[in-house]
């Protein structure tokens, strides 16, 4: 296409140019011209052959008196692009006072100014001198604002001071900001408490590949779940969880924050719903020992649901801890006694213990609290646990074939 588009072209421009030589040769025309009492006097043709050739002329000249300067502009170039180079291969390898040094002399060259100046600061900061760095910096003034604002970015988050790089960041003439200035600013926001505005910012970042799939989907976690801790009351609670993909919502993590801000908030229902539908969704150890920690009331439910799963669930020590702190709650004490029996044959671990000595202790049985209590210090630093009285032959037996087919299987499952 661009080949039958130049022939065209070539093609009218000829026509143009026969048509306008055949004008001037059927009338050639008169040129007059008069300068200081004397007159030259010549063809139409003639004048537009001297004129061209007195514009080739002065080009040619032109041409000629630039080459120096040009020569002189090239080998500048030549220069600084190699100092550039070789400054950023120092500052790889470490020799920070060469870098730095090389990078400013680079820095002359106004079209890699910023990459060097840049560069020369992370130097002067590797070798110590935060003064140097952000002179460094503010020697670019205005003349690379979205460059400059993602240098003083970086140097502010990595001295945490978030605040700082949000000034930078939001400066009018670093606008519109490119990916890494998104990053940065979200980044920033995040650090200071303002995750639910970083969260925000997810879209635009996916938007422009600011960050690989899998780095985004680790944020998207991590911010949904600080900005629903973060969240001032009720309502902006329950409209930041309404805004949440599906996919968020079922991270366990994003439940648990949402969960946990919504009973410190007295909203003792959405508390204990979120929870129930992440459990009957996807089954989490973490999730089923925090629906039996919540004060979120509700005893008689949350004690059914926790029977329910625990039929599909038997071998669940979270579960059995719950039911356990349930039925501890509701005044049982013999029966929450014997669903930490059966979690801590299950490997509940140090919190079994430490809610088994809980509740001898308020039975009055203190030999046995302060051996719970010692035992569950014990389990939180791995050590071997000492038996506790008081359990007949019967149900030493069924937690001794609990353990074994735990170890066996290398998963906890009971036997009915």
């Amino acid at each position: 296409m661009n080949l039958f588009r130049n022939i065209l072209f070539w093609l009218a421009l000829a026509v143009v140019g026969a048509l306008v030589a055949q004008l001037l040769l059927q009338d050639p025309g008169y040129v007059l011209v008069r300068y200081r009492g004397h007159d030259y006097t010549t063809t139409v043709t003639s004048g537009l052959l001297i004129l061209l050739a007195l514009v080739f002329a002065l080009w040619v000249l032109w041409t000629l008196l630039a080459l120096p300067f040009r020569a002189w502009r090239g080998m500048r170039q030549k220069q600084s692009r190699a100092r550039l180079a070789d400054g950023l291969n120092a500052l790889h390898q470490g020799h920070w006072a060469r870098a730095e040094k090389l990078l400013l002399q680079a820095a002359e060259d106004e079209h890699v100014e910023a990459v060097a100046r840049i560069a020369a600061a992370r130097a002067a900061d590797a070798r110590g001198d935060a003064v140097a760095a952000q002179q460094h910096l503010d020697a670019l003034g205005e003349r690379h604002p979205a460059s400059r604002a993602i240098a003083v970015a970086e140097r502010s988050l990595a001295q945490h001071r978030p605040t700082d790089a949000l000034v930078a960041l939001d400066a009018p003439t670093a606008q519109p900001l490119p990916p890494r200035g998104l990053v940065l600013r979200a980044e920033a926001l995040a650090a200071s408490g303002q995750a639910g505005q970083a969260y925000g910012l997810l879209g635009a970042m996916r938007q422009q590949n600011a960050l690989p799939d899998e780095r985004l989907d680790e944020l998207q976690a991590r911010w949904a779940e600080a900005s629903l801790r973060q969240a001032a009351d009720a309502n902006v609670l329950a409209e930041r969880w309404e805004t949440l993909p599906k996919t968020a919502k079922s991270e366990a993590e994003v439940v648990a924050a949402y969960a946990e801000r919504a009973a410190a908030l007295r909203w003792d229902e959405a508390a204990a719903k979120s929870l129930e539908q992440a459990l009957d969704t996807r089954w989490d150890e973490s999730l089923a020992d925090l629906y039996g920690r919540l004060l979120i009331g509700r005893l008689d439910a949350r004690r059914a649901n926790a029977e329910r799963w625990l039929q599909t669930h038997p071998s669940s020590p979270a579960l059995l801890l719950a039911l356990a702190r349930l039925a501890r709650a509701q005044g049982q004490w013999s029966q929450a006694e014997e669903y930490l029996h059966r979690a801590l044959a299950q490997g509940a671990g140090s919190a079994a213990w430490e809610e088994l000595g809980s509740g001898l202790a308020a039975a009055g049985d203190e030999p046995r609290a302060r051996l719970s209590y010692a035992n569950a210090l014990r389990a939180s630093r791995n050590e071997p646990v000492q038996e506790l009285a008081g359990r007949d032959l019967r149900q030493k037996i069924y937690d001794q074939a609990a353990v074994e087919e735990r170890n066996e299987h290398g998963m906890p499952r009971l036997r009915e």
